[in-house]
């Protein structure tokens, strides 16, 4: 993660953090954004809202033309990474998803990212 914050430094506008559930990055800027101007989005599934990340972003990130979507799953270990947006009848989809398992090297765009030491969530009971 500390290789992909490097290489997005210079890169990218706001500020970069790594912190216990992942990169956190603030776009500091005036006003808002085109969002095809991004090169990927990264998220984190939320224990208590997964659907958020594994349904609502996954059909409304390729309507925004976001090209690459990257989801990481804590509470399974596990995660994909969407790509090459298509026409469908029910609008832009992703077409290819490659799922990895925490461990693997995961690809995300240019960037390649281990993810052997990534947190898991723990139980609430302990």
């Amino acid at each position: 993660m500390r290789d992909f914050l490097q290489s997005m430094d210079d890169t990218l506008p706001g500020t970069f953090e790594i912190t216990k559930e992942g990169i956190v990055h603030d776009l500091e800027g005036d006003g808002a954004f085109e969002p095809r101007t991004l090169l990927a989005a990264v998220e984190v599934v939320s224990r208590s809202n997964p659907d958020n990340d594994w349904v609502g972003k996954m059909r409304d990130y390729p309507l925004l033309g976001i090209p690459v979507y990257a989801v990481f799953d804590p509470r399974t270990g596990t995660g994909a990474v969407l790509t090459d947006i298509h026409s469908t009848p029910d609008g832009p989809r992703y077409a290819t998803r490659k799922d990895f398992v925490y461990g693997e090297d995961v690809t995300i765009g240019k960037w390649t990212i281990a993810t052997s030491g990534l947190p898991r969530y723990q139980d609430e009971d302990g």
